[in-house]
C-alpha cells in the first residue's frame, strides 16, 4: 500500500467516525487524537510519538460496537484493534505504544499513589474492564518492554488530552509527520 493510500485511508476514518463521543469525556474521537498529538509537537516529541499520539484510540473507530462500549461492560480491545491496523504500515516505535497504552495506565496506576483517583471517570470504568492494575511482578515484567518509555509518555498525553473546546491545528497538520514513520523507507533519524 503506498504512503498516499495510508493517509488517506487514516483521514477517511478520522472524517467518518472522529465525530464519534470519545468513551463518557465531553470531547469527540478526533478532538481526543488531535489534543494528545498537539501535546505530543508541543513536548518537541519525536515524528513517532506524534504519530503515536494522533494514532492512538483509532481502534475505537475500526470497530462496529458503538460510541461508549465500556458503559455497557464491554472492552472493545481498541489497542490491539489500533495496533494490528497500523503495524504493517508504520514503525514499531508508533505502533508498540499504540499497543501498550493501556497497559501503561495500568501500570500507573500500580506504581502512583493518586494516579488512579486523579483517572476520569469513564477511564476508571475502562481500567476494571481492562484487567485493573497491574500486580507488582507485572509492573516489574512491563517495565523491560522496550518500549516502555514511551508507551508511559503516550499515556500521560492521553490522560490529559480531554479538554472540551481546545483549539489545536487540524488533522492534516498531523497527517505531514507520518511519512517519516511508516515501515517501508522509515528514516531512523527520523524516529529517534
Amino acid at each position: 500500500m503506498s504512503t498516499s493510500s495510508i493517509l488517506e485511508q487514516i483521514a477517511h476514518v478520522f472524517q467518518t467516525r472522529g465525530a464519534a463521543q470519545y468513551g463518557g469525556e465531553a470531547v469527540t474521537q478526533l478532538e481526543h487524537a488531535l489534543q494528545a498529538a498537539q501535546m505530543a509537537e508541543d513536548e518537541r516529541g519525536s515524528a513517532s510519538a506524534i504519530a503515536a499520539a494522533l494514532l492512538h484510540d483509532v481502534g475505537h473507530l475500526l470497530h462496529d460496537l458503538g460510541d461508549d462500549v465500556a458503559g455497557y461492560g464491554v472492552d472493545d480491545v481498541h489497542e490491539r484493534l489500533g495496533y494490528e491496523w497500523l503495524r504493517e504500515s508504520f514503525h514499531p516505535a508508533v505502533s508498540e505504544p499504540v499497543k501498550l497504552h493501556v497497559d501503561a495506565k495500568r501500570y500507573l496506576c500500580a506504581v502512583e499513589e493518586r494516579y488512579l483517583e486523579d483517572l476520569s471517570p469513564a477511564s476508571q470504568q475502562s481500567l476494571r474492564l481492562q484487567g485493573g492494575p497491574f500486580s507488582p511482578s507485572e509492573a516489574r515484567q512491563f517495565e523491560q518492554h522496550p518500549y516502555f518509555q514511551e508507551s508511559i509518555e503516550l499515556r500521560r498525553w492521553d490522560d490529559l488530552a480531554k479538554i472540551p473546546g481546545l483549539e489545536t491545528p487540524p488533522l492534516e497538520h498531523f497527517l505531514q509527520f507520518l511519512p517519516a514513520v511508516m515501515s517501508s523507507g522509515v528514516h531512523r533519524e527520523a524516529i529517534a
